[in-house]
């Protein structure tokens, strides 16, 4: 297991570091890693470490959502409301019903079947998103209209949303019917969420307050905080919980009650990432499917780029009436479109449940994380220069 860690940590810089020199996002030579030392290549990683693959990853992903609640502003987030609030759901829909319109004629599939794929491949990545938002936040760029924190916050619960879209219609393929309290609690999930979330950061508050406690202490106290709302959800269903909100949000009152108690704790939180970015990106490539893309045709690709489409053109009605220039919503748009944690975590389970889809959707899943994640995290790191506006303050401090 060791030697496995080794192997991932080591890869994981060498490929990111080689992939950045080339002016690409590392996380593609992290995903291309992966892939490389994976089952179906090399086959270096220890099979205990696969098994729990996604725990790992769902780490990493806490870890991502913790530095984005220290950094966000409550005030600048209102500037944004109704559109933070569309951005949670409508793009999702625009890409589940482009799906609708195309993957049956691409692939002649059935309706139900294209339905299931659009929930699988719909959701937008906070791995992806969330690093880059936070870097926007911390230089300045778009903060004064709020557009890296509107996206933080769609990102966030816009994986719920998807989540509970999937497993509704899968619930249907499998013979059962479609309920109307799973789509209640979408927004039950996402009210409790926020309150758990606020409470959770006010009673870390105070607790740090009223004691003397060292600051690794701090973040480990934060980060096994987080790992409980995340077991809470999987684990207790007596109400509907969304941990990531909840974990997102432990970090604004935080922020709002010791802005340089949360500046402290983001400092080292963001040397954490150094590592779990490492551990996401190259198991997320290790679970990659190598026959599975390798049997995967141009239509795949079509198909992808085409839902996209469907996709940026929710983003653009989501911002229709706002402040946002032309160039801004364009950023939005582009923002939004990587692909990557939860089609790594739930893209394999139509076929683990025998759907007939199973295959097709697995496989557009695998192509949608190697040509999205990178191209979505290319996209915004060559345009905020250029498209959005900065703060010269934040600019100077950076």
């Amino acid at each position: 297991m060791l030697m496995s860690f080794s192997v991932i940590i080591l890869s994981g810089l060498l490929f990111g570091g080689f992939c950045k020199k080339l002016q690409f996002p590392s996380l593609f030579g992290m995903i291309i890693a992966g892939i490389v030392i994976g089952p179906n290549v090399l086959n270096l990683i220890d099979t205990s470490i696969l098994s729990v693959s996604s725990e790992i990853r769902r780490m990493a992903l806490i870890v991502i959502l913790i530095r984005a609640g220290l950094k966000l502003e409550l005030s600048d987030l209102k500037k944004v409301g109704r559109s933070a609030i569309l951005m949670c759901f409508l793009p999702a829909c625009f890409e589940i019903l482009g799906m609708i319109l195309v993957a049956p004629k691409v692939f002649g599939i059935s309706y139900l079947d294209a339905v299931i794929m659009g929930a699988v491949i719909g959701a937008v990545s906070p791995a992806v998103i969330v690093p880059r938002m936070i870097k926007l936040i911390d230089s300045g760029y778009g903060v004064d209209k709020g557009i890296p924190q509107m996206i933080l916050a769609g990102a966030s619960v816009d994986d719920v949303f998807v989540i509970v879209m999937f497993t509704t219609f899968t619930s249907v393929a499998k013979g059962g019917g479609v309920s109307l309290m799973r789509f209640v609690d979408i927004p039950l999930s996402i009210v409790f969420g926020i309150i758990m979330g606020f409470v959770v950061g006010w009673l870390i508050t105070k607790w740090f307050r009223s004691f003397e406690i060292n600051q690794m202490v701090q973040v480990l106290i934060i980060l096994s905080v987080c790992f409980v709302l995340s077991f809470i959800e999987n684990r207790i269903k007596v109400i509907p919980f969304a941990s990531l909100i909840a974990i997102m949000c432990v970090g604004i009152p935080i922020r709002k009650n010791d802005r340089n108690l949360a500046a402290s704790l983001s400092g080292v939180y963001d040397k954490i990432w150094t590592v779990a970015e490492i551990f996401l990106f190259v198991l997320v490539g290790a679970s990659v499917s190598i026959s599975s893309v390798s049997s995967a045709g141009v239509r795949v690709i079509i198909l992808i780029m085409c839902v996209l489409l469907f996709r940026m053109l929710g983003v653009f009605v989501c911002l229709i009436g706002t402040k946002l220039n032309f160039k801004e919503k364009v950023f939005c748009m582009i923002a939004y479109t990587p692909k990557a944690t939860v089609q790594a975590a739930i893209g394999g389970l139509p076929l683990a449940m025998g759907l007939s889809c199973g295959q097709i959707v697995l496989t557009v899943s695998v192509i949608a994380i190697l040509f999205t994640a990178p191209l979505g995290a290319f996209g915004i790191d060559i345009t905020y220069r250029r498209f959005l506006s900065g703060d010269r303050e934040e600019m100077c401090k950076g």
